[in-house]
């Protein structure tokens, strides 16, 4: 079930009558919440409902049992059992075939004839996001940042509350169980803003939808394409993947603010980061901060003189977590290597302060310096694009040659291959813009009814006639 679709808008609107005039007392209400929840996710395919369900009464009883006890060994024990059985489902239906089909290449390279026999299982829809929100529930109970609450209904409808089950953002368990145990009333003032959101949601997503077509020609296209169309493609899919994905964020913040509960912000206009570092603080957020705090950290962090590892390590993990493929391992080890990278030339005392921007040079210069910042990050955020979704790790290599010039001979571009070129920048341009209007104006606009109503309604009738509301959202597939 697709939020832009009018099958979501017929079961938000039969739920939110259930909750806004039929359930008004809180355990109700949580049971409705959950009741819809896995209506919402069995759309999809029902048949993975147990396994949402079975992670959520594992994760809930193993906290209990580690909360319960004082012995270090019991509790790590529970702990481990946590581990094994999220991180095993995980691998089951997301890695097994891909390390399968690993092992069997590897087994090629020495003359081996290796036809292994694969799984083929089909990955649950959103199984990434909600087992990262399971396990650090359980990593937070053992690490005593929490105890163990009481309510295994709570507990499941947190873990399966609709409006960000299957794309995120994934949230902690001390951010949605409060608000489940004691549920908010929503206010106007947060209706207006998840309106707002909705609205800027479908616009995005919109938007990234009509991206799609040149980044397929740069992507897909079985022959090669001209230089420039090369370019716009790159481009073109870092607006298409930006506009998708922190669209859906923002109607599932908006979705859950109509219900009066608040979702951390995911996204904080991330191409306008003028560093790597700066870049993840601003992409994502809520994975990044959940591999910094569970997994970093836990590698010991900057404290054992291994940041490089520690880096690497976590960034790996990053790019597989996204999906089974070497591009996506090649993705977070590029990314490790630019992060690793950007705190060298930081350390050095030359450069320091033009990397943390402490510059203490006049106006004009400060400027520029963090003009070049921000352009060589976006072009390195672009190169991270291209292994992201190319096909192959040589179709990858073949479109960075492209890029640069050094594919050979490449087609000539169309005659109106600048006009799209520069329709796509201003695309990409359009979505941050409106990302900086909902951060800095957004409160001034709603209180202008006149005007805050009107313009909403023509944005979702615009997008209507011009969208494709039956295309699913990218990260749907992770």
């Amino acid at each position: 079930m697709i939020f832009n679709t009018p099958l979501f808008y017929f079961f938000f609107l039969i739920f939110i009558f259930f909750y806004g005039f039929v359930f008004l007392r809180q355990k109700p209400r949580v049971y409705l919440i959950l009741v819809a929840s896995l209506v919402f996710y069995g759309a999809w395919n029902y048949r993975f409902i147990p396994l949402l369900v079975g992670s959520a009464v594992a994760d809930y009883f193993i906290a209990q049992a580690i909360g319960a006890s004082t012995d270090p060994r019991v509790r790590k024990r529970w702990m481990a059992l946590s581990l094994a059985i999220n991180l095993g489902i995980l691998g089951l239906f997301k890695y097994a075939d891909f390390v399968i089909a690993s092992v069997a290449d590897f087994l090629r390279l020495f003359g081996y004839s290796a036809d292994p026999q694969t799984l083929g299982l089909v990955l649950p829809v959103g199984i990434s996001f909600y087992t990262f929100q399971s396990l650090s529930y359980t990593i937070d109970v053992y690490r005593g940042d929490m105890e163990p609450r009481k309510g295994l209904v709570e507990f499941t409808a947190a873990l399966a509350f609709f409006p960000q089950l299957v794309a995120g953002p994934i949230l902690r368990a001390q951010q949605i169980l409060p608000q489940m145990h004691s549920i908010p009333v929503p206010t106007w003032s947060n209706a207006k803003h998840g309106f707002l959101l909705i609205t800027t949601g479908v616009l995005k997503k919109t938007t990234a939808d009509l991206l799609a077509a040149p980044a397929a020609k740069a992507f897909d296209s079985a022959g090669s394409v001209s230089l420039i169309e090369t370019w716009t493609g790159v481009l073109a899919f870092a607006g298409q993947i930006y506009g998708d994905f922190s669209g859906y964020t923002d109607m599932a913040i908006g979705l859950a603010l109509l219900l009066g509960f608040q979702i951390p912000l995911n996204f904080r206009v991330p191409y306008l980061a003028v560093s790597p570092v700066d870049f993840w603080r601003r992409w994502h957020i809520s994975l990044s901060t959940w591999l910094r705090d569970y997994l970093y950290i836990s590698l010991g962090g900057n404290r054992n003189h291994r940041r490089f590892r520690n880096v690497m390590i976590t960034m790996l993990l990053g790019g597989l977590w996204h999906g089974a493929a070497w591009t996506f391992v090649v993705w977070g080890a590029f990314h490790g290597l630019i992060i690793s990278a950007t705190h060298v030339l930081g350390q050095m005392k030359a450069l320091a302060p033009f990397i943390h921007g402490n510059s203490e040079s006049d106006e004009t210069p400060a400027k520029w310096v963090t003009f070049v910042k921000w352009l060589t990050t976006f072009y390195l955020v672009l190169i991270g694009w291209v292994l992201f979704r190319a096909t192959s790790l040589a179709s990858a290599i073949d479109i960075l040659a492209d890029m640069h010039g050094f594919g050979g001979a490449l087609p000539a571009a169309g005659s109106v291959a600048g006009t799209i070129l520069a329709l796509t920048a201003g695309t990409v341009t359009f979505m941050h813009l409106m990302d900086l209007f909902v951060l800095k104006r957004a409160e001034a606009f709603e209180n202008k009814p006149w005007l805050f109503w009107p313009v909403l309604i023509l944005i979702h009738a615009i997008c209507l006639l011009i969208g494709e509301p039956s295309n699913e959202f990218i990260y749907f597939q992770f």
